[in-house]
């Protein structure tokens, strides 16, 4: 077997591998304290879009001025945001404070 047929049958293996193979995205929903039903069941229903695709999320809201002191409110709209996921997301990163943002990452249930 010469080295040039050995070189193309390996890249002809890693293109078939490439093209089998599916890349995960992180898309990301901004949600906001003082956000109403409404406004929030749009931001789940694009959420579950982007998880039927087979994405990942990250939710996030960003606190400002004296929204700081009251962070549980914000980690309490991230809550009632995964419970409206209704069992199609799984939490694969808890909701989390740092610094003036909350964050949690949502991947699609299996």
């Amino acid at each position: 077997m010469n080295y040039g047929k050995f070189k193309f049958e390996q890249a002809k293996k890693e293109k078939e591998n490439r093209k089998n193979q599916k890349v995960v995205e992180l898309k990301e929903i901004y949600l906001s304290m003082t956000i109403d039903v409404g406004d929030l069941n749009v931001k789940a229903k694009k959420t579950l879009e982007f998880l039927a695709d087979g994405s990942k999320v990250k939710v996030s809201i960003r606190m400002r001025g004296r929204q700081m002191a009251h962070a549980s409110m914000g980690v309490d709209v991230m809550n009632r945001f995964f419970e409206l996921m209704g069992g199609k997301a799984v939490m694969e990163k808890q909701p989390k404070t740092e610094g003036r943002n909350i964050f949690m990452i949502l991947a699609p249930a299996k």
